[in-house]
């Protein structure tokens, strides 16, 4: 009996140590929790005609754009079966008042149109963190000296937030050959460059002292 009871002290040791490693462990300093984009198409249909947009389509259309709150990082595009490129201009005059310009039409604008319309999409991406913040897990049990499943998540759920497109938190931004230390040397080469003016001390000191007496003046 004695025999049986030590044999089976580790097994069981055994089971559980293997129950332990089966677990999955992050112990690095990489976040489990990363921002997650995701992108929503919006369309709308007007009627055209061999102008382009009539008056009253493109009102439609400049409030759809208002009442959707068009901003940067939208990408508007346009499915005109017509073509000539007359329409794209109309819609692209609207959407540059919100600072944008037109993109080519995703695989996703290319559905059928109806003969006579036109389709205008606004594709739209938005950051979030799921799961954030995960307070579930119970911090006294972590043995295995893991990262945290909540790490990271303030820091990239700001990130999420704060990024103007979120598409640059999935292929980047593209570069437009000025940095911000050369968007900030302009200014300070403008700074430097600026002639200097004479400063005539004589006359500050006397309009300080002017400025002086007026002050006991009133006081008294």
């Amino acid at each position: 009996m004695t025999r049986l009871c030590s044999a089976a002290l580790p097994l069981a040791l055994g089971l559980a140590l293997a129950a332990c490693g089966t677990a999955q462990e992050n112990r690095s300093l990489y976040s489990v929790k990363q921002p997650v984009v995701q992108r929503a198409n919006y369309a709308i249909d007007l009627r055209r005609n061999g102008n382009g947009l009539p008056e009253q389509e493109q009102q439609r259309l400049a409030g759809w754009f208002a009442a959707m709150e068009l901003g940067y990082g939208d990408r508007i595009s346009v499915t005109d079966p017509a073509g000539g490129g007359r329409v794209a201009s109309d819609v692209a005059q609207l959407a540059a008042r919100y600072g944008l310009q037109l993109s080519p039409p995703s695989p996703a604008d290319l559905q059928p149109v109806e003969p006579g319309l036109v389709r205008v999409t606004l594709a739209r991406s938005t950051a979030s963190v799921p799961g954030c913040p995960d307070w579930q897990e119970s911090y006294s049990t972590h043995f295995g000296n893991e990262t945290a499943n909540n790490f990271g998540c303030a820091t990239n759920a700001n990130l999420a937030a704060m990024v103007a497109d979120p598409e640059d938190l999935v292929r980047g931004a593209s570069d437009t050959g000025s940095t911000q230390i050369m968007t900030s040397n302009k200014a300070i080469e403008a700074y430097r460059t600026q002639p200097t003016t004479a400063v005539d001390v004589t006359k500050d000191l006397n309009f300080l002292k002017g400025a002086k007496a007026t002050s006991t003046t009133e006081d008294n």
